[in-house]
């Protein structure tokens, strides 16, 4: 669990500095965001493609990866809708509870409690030596899909908040190219796959996610398209026709990230997912939203949510933090045939971790103006949850070594040959002679 330590270390060193970063000044800060913003994609791209070159795609089971986005979807939408109603009906006083606006901004600002962050979960899974478990596969699958659902969800949610644009049906059509892209082109392309390449594969989709973005914005302020790397990333991984694809014998080695076999190929993997903790640290937005919200009037969050004590937010902070993470433990209710109890627990445990993307929702709501005590104690949760990761995947560790009954450890065993008796000697029937 050494690289467990090494990776919290740095999230929480990133998360410290983020809030350090206003002091160097509006114009400097806002510079050093846009680039940490970039760094923090081009590190989520890379571990993403490698994500996707161990993906394998079963074409004949796809009834099975149906109720696995059905299981992401619920488990992304209950934190969700538990943090907006905690936002609405308990931060806002009774009579604001009708009012829609109100409404819309507590389910963009809930929203941060939706995605899994799936390269913080990936290379902390990966360094407790977790890279050959069920957990691991399972997760892979679930929290892709969750960020994917969120990506979804992102377009109603502006449409909403400013009203229908044409680029929010580009978003759907792009996404609908890429996932036909993954489905037809599965590891079929012959490209370099060596880490240098995936790196500059890494930059280039950073920079064409940018290029969206800031043509999107030009040509409307309002309807600014974030399209992350993360489903791209993980489309081109999947693309990608890679000889060593499949299970290898080091992934079930703690530290050992799942799929290289080169020690150099493992050295630089390790090295940019330890740069990618500290820059989702970095992602954090500043406390109070410092160079990120619109010079516009006060949002009614900001009104309905008044000017509460440090010491109620902390309690906010809390109650917050403990509804999303509930939402999350809709998993260990499922695939009850497959998995142990202690596996699917320690699923759910595994998709508790947040990170760049529910930091990009909340970035994303300080840019419509949205802010207030909602704000802050959404910005507070997320950094409590960036802290307690890795005694999150610490746990996951702890449940998956303890005891399987082996009457539930189903996916695992093969079933028991059925009982097989001696067969009995033929009974010796005596015969007169002379006939009867």
């Amino acid at each position: 669990m050494r690289k467990v330590l090494i990776y919290s270390v740095l999230l929480l060193g990133g998360l410290v500095a983020s809030q350090a970063l206003p002091a160097v000044g509006p114009g400097v800060y806002e510079a050093l965001v846009h680039v940490i913003r970039l760094l923090t994609m081009v590190g989520l791209a890379f571990i993403m493609i490698h994500v996707g070159q161990e993906f394998d795609l079963d074409k004949s089971n796809l009834r099975q990866y149906g109720w696995d986005y059905v299981v992401a979807a619920t488990a992304a939408t209950f934190p969700w809708i538990f943090v907006t109603l905690y936002f609405v009906f308990v931060l806002a006083p009774p009579e604001f509870w009708g009012q829609f606006t109100l409404w819309k901004e507590a389910l963009l600002q809930g929203r941060f409690a939706a995605p899994t962050s799936a390269g913080v979960l990936f290379s902390m899974l990966a360094a407790a030596g977790l890279g050959a478990t069920w957990v691991f596969h399972k997760a892979r699958i679930l929290a892709i899909f969750d960020d994917l659902d969120t990506i979804l969800l992102m377009v109603p949610l502006t449409v909403l908040l400013v009203g229908f644009r044409w680029q929010l049906a580009g978003v759907i059509a792009l996404i609908a190219l890429l996932l036909w892209a993954g489905w037809k082109y599965l590891h079929c392309w012959h490209i370099p796959y060596r880490w240098p390449w995936v790196l500059g594969y890494s930059v280039l989709l950073t920079l064409a996610s940018e290029l969206i973005y800031l043509g999107t914005g030009y040509l409307d302020p309002d309807a600014a398209v974030h399209f992350e790397v993360l489903l791209p990333a993980f489309i081109l991984g999947c693309m990608i026709a890679n000889p060593e694809h499949g299970l290898h014998e080091q992934d079930a080695l703690e530290g050992e990230q799942p799929g290289l076999d080169a020690r150099s190929e493992q050295r630089v993997a390790t090295i940019i997912s330890g740069c990618f903790m500290v820059l989702v640290g970095l992602s954090m937005p500043a406390l109070g939203g410092a160079g990120a919200a619109r010079e516009t009037e006060q949002s009614v969050s900001a009104v309905a949510g008044g000017s509460p004590g440090w010491g109620l937010i902390a309690l906010h902070v809390l109650a917050v933090t403990l509804l999303s993470n509930l939402g999350k433990m809709f998993p260990a209710l499922c695939y009850r045939r497959k998995a142990s109890l202690r596996e699917r627990l320690a699923l759910a445990v595994g998709l508790f971790p947040r990170g760049e993307v529910g930091a990009g929702v909340l970035i994303v709501s300080l840019g419509y103006g949205i802010s207030g005590t909602a704000t802050t104690v959404a910005l507070l949760s997320l950094a409590l949850n960036l802290f307690l990761t890795g005694l999150f995947i610490l746990g996951v560790k702890r449940l998956l070594a303890g005891p399987r009954p082996e009457a539930t450890a189903v996916s695992t065993q093969a079933p028991r040959p059925p009982r097989s008796y001696a067969p009995r000697p033929p009974r010796h029937i005596p015969v007169r002679e002379g006939g009867p």
